[in-house]
């Protein structure tokens, strides 16, 4: 199906970025309708068909082009009950969910705009004492808002209890967020098409504590149980929390995936050895 209206989404604090953007909507305005997101716009004098992210879908917004780094994906797709399929535009440092280079950009966004097909990533639905927040694309971190504080926490998959372990945190993160933070904590790499979830210990108090890969539709509670310790919560880096003693947090898998456009960029291996070698 040939595509007829896009919207764009762009880091504004970065003028590389925003060239990018300039350049995409200068090239493809006459050949397709396109939607910017309210910032975007502003920043450059481009006011008259601007939507914020959230409302896209519902305007008939049928992919959206991302410009920028992780960061600024995930900020998006964090916004959209329903994410519509999006595509990276690399204007940021490591990128592992931007998977064009700007100078491939016109070139990419020519073919996709032919018709394109895409891949769904789950996402984790998170609940705080049964209070729904924000979906997670990459990971959620629970970890201490005071620094050198160790917490305690007690993890259960399925009412199964796994660890009763004193950490600086923990992550709990989907394949997609297996080589971010988690990785960073000392997680596997987990290829996105595997369905599970990974849950790792942040510097842990016994050499016990080890990561954990579980089934991908597990139900995976988390409870704070040392009191006068200070946590918090962060979805995708993008949304904090304040958790305090006897605090729950449910982990399950979300009801909508990410999507994300398929490009003639290298799969997945490549991208892991050229960007981490």
């Amino acid at each position: 199906m040939k595509v007829s209206k896009i919207g764009i989404v762009s880091r504004f604090d970065h003028q590389d970025a925003l060239d990018m953007v300039r350049m995409i909507h200068d090239e493809f305005s006459s050949k397709v309708d396109i939607v910017l997101s309210p910032k975007t716009g502003t920043h450059l004098g481009l006011t008259e068909n601007t939507l914020p992210v959230e409302e896209m879908r519902a305007a008939g917004v049928q992919m959206i082009i991302s410009v920028g780094g992780d960061g600024t994906v995930l900020r998006n797709i964090s916004k959209m009950e329903d994410p519509l399929p999006v595509l990276g535009i690399n204007m940021g440092t490591l990128g592992f969910l931007v998977d064009v280079p700007p100078e491939d950009a016109i070139e990419n966004i020519e073919d996709v705009l032919k018709g394109f097909t895409y891949t769904e990533r789950s996402r984790l639905s998170v609940h705080l004492n049964g209070k729904r927040l924000q979906d997670a694309t990459n990971e959620i971190v629970l970890i201490t808002a005071r620094p050198a504080k160790i917490l305690t926490f007690r993890i259960a998959v399925d009412d199964s209890e796994i660890e009763d372990m004193r950490a600086d945190g923990i992550v709990i993160a989907t394949p997609t967020g297996s080589t971010a933070y988690a990785m960073s904590a000392g997680g596997p790499i987990v290829d996105p098409r595997v369905d599970a979830s990974i849950v790792v210990p942040i510097a842990p108090f016994k050499l016990s504590a080890r990561p954990w890969i579980v089934p991908g539709d597990s139900s995976i509670k988390v409870e704070m149980t040392i009191p006068e310790k200070e946590a918090v919560i962060v979805i995708d880096g993008q949304h904090s929390y304040d958790m305090k003693e006897n605090d729950v947090v449910t982990i399950t898998r979300g009801e909508n995936p990410a999507r994300f456009v398929s490009s003639s960029v290298n799969g997945f291996y490549e991208k892991v050895q050229s960007k981490l070698a």
